[in-house]
Order: structure tokens, then C-alpha cells, then sequence
């Protein structure tokens, strides 16, 4: 199977190391060459890209047949002076934009490339990392606005491109991924009080991610699913 990965951090390169581990060939696809086994780099190319520059990410692409899946794993909670905000007096336009640009827009970047080479009968796999806190009907702690909007637009981007996918390439579908609290740096800051089991690794992670991709169909597009194959409602 060929699988194109955006993104190298925890996820990405754990699923990166664990499609190796089964067989499966990977175009890597980040700003930085990430640390993978011996193993992993016989069965992966690796290109540097900024995934939220459409262009040189279609230009990049163009060189390679469509694979069977696309699996996005970028995502942004903090990064420099940004932090999820408390209240809503700390959030930003710099911090908003910032969120959107890094959360949801490689997803439809990659979707609209995809849209330019695909046929009805593809059957191509394409999964963004979500989060359980982009749900409008689960968010019960507020808090967290740029986060959260931002996932919950990308939530959107995904129903929204399954709707026309379902008419223009039926055999294709898109959908989202919680991958639970993982033991990435993007958690790092975030994981007093988990209770024993809450917090898995990136393998564990991939792991997980991987078997309920393998089980999902056409049927089940444009809907967010957990790493535990429960669905996330929006």
C-alpha cells in the first residue's frame, strides 16, 4: 500500500515507522527531516515541504502517482507567544489566523490538490488529525478558542468536502481522526491529572489510528472518528 504522510512529528513518524513495520511504502512530506529507523527510511521517501503552501505541497505531490491514503498530521495548540487562551480577552487575530492556517488549512490545500487527479473510481483514503475539543456538542469547558474553532473548521472542511466527493468521486472518502492524548510535545504542557491509561504513545497512537482506518468505507465519510473507533459527534 502507498500512503502519503503530512507531517513528521510524534504521529507522523510513528505512523510513518509503523506502515514500515508492515510493509507499506511512505512519502513523507515535512519542513524537517525527521529521526526514523533504518527500517522506516527503506520504505520512505522523504520531501521538504511547508504543507500550508498549496504550491510547492502540489508541486512536490505531482511527481508521484496517488497513493491509496493521504494522512495529515499537522497540528498547532501553542507555538512561541501563543498559548490557549483561558478567557476570551487573551485571544488574538495573529493567534486566530495562526490556528486556521496551520489546523485546517493543509487539509483543504491537500483536498483541492487531490480534487485536480482524481477519478470516480479512485478509492483513496484521506484522514486529518482532528481533536474531541473541535465537537460543539462536547465542549462543556470552554476555553481554548483559537484551538478549538480552528478544529472545528477543519471538522467542518471535512463534511463539507465529503458532500461534493460524494458526487464527484464516489469511491474516495475523507474523514477525521481523534487520536486521544498523546505523549507528543504538542501535550506536553497539558497532561496533569490523566488518569492511568489516558495517555498513549506515538506508536500506541499509530497504532490505533491505523485500525480504525483500515475498517472505515465510503459510507463512513465526512464524520470524525476516535482512536478507539467511536464516533466524535460534532
Amino acid at each position: 500500500m502507498q500512503y502519503w504522510i503530512m507531517g513528521a512529528g510524534g504521529i507522523g513518524s510513528a505512523l510513518t515507522e509503523a506502515l514500515a513495520a508492515r510493509g507499506d511504502d511512505v512519502l513523507l512530506l515535512s519542513r524537517t527531516r525527521p529521526e526514523l529507523s533504518d527500517l522506516a527510511w527503506a520504505q520512505t521517501k522523504w520531501h521538504a515541504v511547508d504543507n500550508t503552501d498549496a504550491s510547492a505541497l502540489a508541486e512536490i505531490c505531482h511527481q508521484y502517482p496517488l497513493p491509496d491514503t493521504v494522512i495529515n498530521t499537522l497540528g498547532m495548540l501553542q507555538h512561541a507567544d501563543q498559548t490557549p487562551e483561558k478567557r476570551l480577552e487573551q485571544m488574538t487575530e495573529t493567534a486566530f489566523n495562526n490556528s486556521l492556517h496551520i489546523n485546517t488549512w493543509p487539509t483543504l490545500a491537500m483536498a483541492q490538490y487531490l480534487a485536480t487527479r482524481l477519478t470516480r473510481t479512485h478509492a483513496l483514503h484521506f484522514a486529518a488529525l482532528s481533536a474531541r475539543v473541535g465537537s460543539i456538542s462536547d465542549n462543556r469547558a470552554g476555553g481554548w478558542y483559537s484551538y478549538r474553532i480552528s478544529k472545528a473548521a477543519l471538522n467542518m472542511a471535512i463534511k463539507t468536502i465529503s458532500i461534493e466527493w460524494q458526487r464527484r468521486f464516489p469511491a474516495a472518502y475523507i474523514v477525521g481522526l481523534h487520536p486521544g492524548t498523546v505523549a507528543t510535545e504538542l501535550s506536553a504542557p497539558f497532561r496533569a491529572g490523566l488518569s492511568e491509561g489516558q495517555l498513549h504513545t506515538p506508536l500506541q497512537a499509530a497504532a490505533h489510528l491505523l485500525q480504525v482506518l483500515d475498517n472505515l468505507t465510503p459510507e463512513q465519510s465526512g464524520r470524525i472518528w476516535a482512536w478507539d473507533g467511536q464516533e466524535v459527534l460534532p
